[in-house]
């Protein structure tokens, strides 16, 4: 259904794709991966025809409907919610929104508006038979979590991640042949990202899509495309077979390489030692011949690194951890917390969950002593030394300063080794953490908090969306670094990888304000949900 031939892409004097050659097949779903900076959204968006200045050729089969998730997320705000949606059949759109103008002002009288309506009628029969495109919306909409009292009021009243999802359904909702998808997870909740991957694995045409959520590329691709050192290696199977794969690939090139360098050195010095014997050169000569022919393979090391993060508590906790007493929160007439009371023992490593807006973020500032409760308290225990990352790391990494500077400006005392080795282990290298902070991107700042937290060794971790902005790699890094911990640690994420990684508690909070209380991994509160048990 679409072909890459040739496709060769640079930035000034870099390389960034050579002689890409993929047949991208009907029933094939691909997820795109490699390291941040490889160009997996570049690519996706040369397939998607969004940039054009290559060598090469992108070939879409003729007649197919092709979406591609939208970026822009203030690119509707005059437009109400449901035609927002519309508009992701521009054809459909167009034409409705024609005849209800002629409709209203056109004089019925001409046999040229009549003629007209005809045309738009025809049009409209072709794109939509069944005339249900105002259900279909309203139903995508509903499933993405904008509620039908919405949908009539304009786009400019929603924040960003309703405007997010409403761009999913604008994608979805004319059901594409080959549809492109980059990090459509993003703002998504669990319940709705689990309704997304039973919609995507549906999906019979071509499907590229780009995602840092293992659990959703394992559930929805059948194709993994990984794009390192300027090429794209197209493998069969889910992340997690491609990784298993890598590896095994990895680890027999270096067995492969060893035994031929061990050849090698067994032929060097037979020819060192029987060379200048008359009795022994043909055997000699025979034996360098071998060794002209052996090639020892250049195993080119990934570009992934994997950053090494390790919290380590300087304190040991004692018997008492964290309680939350009575603790309700309004805003305005919203009730979002009502009457939490839970205990968090020692070595409690919380997954705190629910969907958008129930107030995880709002919890978490409380128990931070943030925001005061409308009511209720928090009692830390005495022995604990907090460490806290916050929603948005933006408000909080500023300034004109160097990487390094900023992380010094907590504790002046610091060992500067102790610093730079911690950026060192974040991925940043030497020259990188004279960076100034203003200029690094969001997952560069989710990376300076890590090595922030990594650094006050605090006994009790409280995290809000951690995994936001961090590739893969990052993020099973932290999951094990969340497991291997020696302490406390209350989490929000809507990853589910990474909850199941560490978490031996499920907190739910719910849209009535009530809550779950789970004790066990994150699995088994899901299997549990499934069953009905609780």
């Amino acid at each position: 259904m679409v072909i890459v031939q040739n496709l060769t892409m640079r930035y000034g004097s870099r390389i960034l794709f050579h002689e890409i050659n993929l047949k991208l097949d009907r029933h094939k779903r691909y997820g795109l991966i490699g390291a941040n900076g490889a160009g997996k959204t570049t690519f996706l968006k040369i397939l998607s025809g969004q940039i054009n200045e290559y060598e090469g050729d992108i070939v879409v089969e003729n007649g197919l409907k092709v979406g591609v998730l939208g970026q822009n997320q203030f690119a509707y705000e005059n437009y109400t919610i449901a035609d927002a949606v519309l508009c992701g059949n521009k054809r459909l759109y167009d034409a409705i929104k024609e005849k209800e103008e002629i409709y209203a002002t056109g004089d019925f009288e001409d046999d040229a508006v009549n003629d007209r309506l005809a045309e738009l009628e025809v049009t409209c029969v072709e794109e939509d038979p069944t005339y249900e495109y105002d259900v279909n919306i309203a139903k995508v909409l509903e499933n993405v979590g904008i509620p039908a009292s919405q949908h009539g009021e304009l786009m400019s009243t929603l924040d960003s991640a309703d405007k997010f999802k409403v761009l999913l359904a604008q994608v979805l909702f004319p059901k594409p042949d080959v549809l492109f998808l980059d990090e459509p997870t993003n703002n998504l909740d669990i319940q709705t990202i689990s309704w997304l991957e039973h919609e995507l694995q549906r999906h019979e045409g071509t499907m590229v899509v780009i995602s840092h959520d293992r659990h959703f590329l394992n559930s929805v691709v059948t194709n993994i495309l990984d794009v390192d050192y300027q090429k794209i290696r197209e493998f069969t199977g889910t992340y997690d077979d491609w990784y298993i794969a890598a590896n095994v690939i990895a680890k027999q090139q270096e067995l492969n390489n060893a035994k031929k360098e061990k050849e090698k050195e067994q032929l060097e010095a037979f020819v060192r030692r029987f060379s200048a014997n008359a009795s022994k050169a043909k055997q000699a000569t025979s034996r360098q011949k071998q060794l002209d022919k052996l090639v020892i393979d250049d195993i080119k090391p990934s570009s992934r690194r994997d950053p090494s993060i390790v919290f380590k508590a300087k304190r040991i906790m004692g018997d008492e951890a964290l309680i939350i007493k009575g603790v309700s929160h309004s805003y305005g007439d919203n009730d979002v917390l009502k009457d939490i009371n839970l205990k968090f023992e020692p070595d409690e490593k919380v997954a705190l969950i629910g969907s958008n807006g129930v107030g995880k973020t709002t919890l978490l500032k409380i128990i931070m002593e943030e925001m005061k409760p409308t009511s209720g308290n928090i009692h830390w225990g005495a022995t604990i030394e907090n460490s806290y990352f916050p929603q948005d790391t933006a408000d909080i990494i500023n300034g004109d300063g160097t990487l390094y500077d900023w992380l010094r400006g907590f504790d002046s005392k610091r060992d500067i080794a102790e610093i730079r080795n911690c950026l060192g282990r974040m991925l940043f290298s030497g020259e990188q953490q004279e960076k100034s902070v203003v200029s690094i991107s969001g997952g560069e700042k989710h990376r300076m908090m890590l090595s922030k937290m990594m650094l006050e060794g605090g006994n009790f971790l409280v995290l809000d969306e951690p995994s936001n902005h961090l590739d893969l790699e990052a993020i099973v890094a932290l999951g094990e670094a969340l497991y291997n911990f020696k302490g406390n640690v209350i989490c929000v994420s809507h990853d589910r990888e990474l909850l199941d990684a560490f978490a031996n508690r499920v907190i739910e909070l719910k849209a009535d304000g009530t809550y779950i209380d789970f004790k066990g991994s994150y699995e088994e509160f899901a299997e549990a949900k499934d069953n009905g048990r609780i």
